[in-house]
């Protein structure tokens, strides 16, 4: 329809906006240094006290670990079997918020696999081997394990931030809600892991811009698909196809 051709390219350029404008801030930690800082806050030569803490570990890591893959496992089943506000969303949108999460976990995963960055508790500054190097130094190696960049563990939380997009055309106020529980569910986890020694902020906040990002790009290509694939995506939910827009 004409009429939602102006209306779209806003809401996208408004998205674009955002993205960049968390870009910025994410940047600005970087650049302020504050990694260091804020991981003496919780660690020192001995170590991290809170390291092996049973809340933190049992809880905030493995119990939070399980819920979010299994409700990456729910939004794929709800694709064919909605529940909740899932059943506001046909069933493009609903293998949208599913995709998003799954896409969002792989890229999180890919750029963590090729990071050469060590945990704050493999430092010689808190008791490790290690020296610090910047997740920006690509390629140098610091005498730690690596793999520590992104926050793997945030994104049990971020990575569901592809929802609010899905949902936002349908359920705006469901969509918000999303939103906030996601990013609140990322920070929490995140900063257990900072408080642990297992990640510094900086880890926790790309891994926020990243899943946001990956969550947008996901919704440019719904956009753009959706009109082609709705009669296949009712079929496979046994729905009659629904209009575009």
């Amino acid at each position: 329809m004409p009429s939602s051709r102006p209306r779209f390219a806003v809401q996208h350029r408004t998205l674009l906006l955002w993205t960049l404008g968390i870009l910025a801030a994410v940047v600005a930690w970087d650049a302020g240094g504050q990694d260091i800082p804020l991981a003496r806050a919780f660690g020192s030569a001995s170590g991290f006290p809170m390291r092996e803490q049973w809340f933190f570990v049992q809880v905030l890591h493995e119990g939070a670990r399980r819920l979010g893959w299994l409700l990456v496992l729910l939004l794929a089943l709800g694709v064919w079997w909605p529940l909740g506000v899932l059943r506001r969303l046909d069933a493009g949108g609903r293998l949208q918020m599913a995709l998003s999460a799954l896409l969002a976990l792989a890229a999180v995963s890919m750029v963590k696999n090729l990071s050469t960055t060590s945990c704050p508790w493999d430092l010689a500054e808190f008791g490790g081997v290690a020296r610090y190097a910047s997740h920006w130094a690509l390629g140098v190696i610091d005498g730690g394990g690596g793999r520590c960049f992104p926050a793997g563990h945030a994104s049990a939380g971020f990575a569901f931030v592809g929802g609010y997009f899905a949902l936002r055309h349908n359920a705006p106020a469901a969509a918000r809600w999303w939103l906030a529980a996601a990013v609140l569910a990322g920070l929490v986890l995140g900063g257990a892991q900072q408080v642990r020694g297992a990640h510094f902020m900086s880890h926790t906040l790309w891994t926020g811009w990243l899943c946001w990002t990956v969550g947008w790009l996901c919704d440019l290509g719904a956009s753009a698909l959706r009109p082609r694939l709705a009669g296949l995506s009712a079929a496979v939910a046994g729905e009659p196809p629904r209009a575009a827009g």
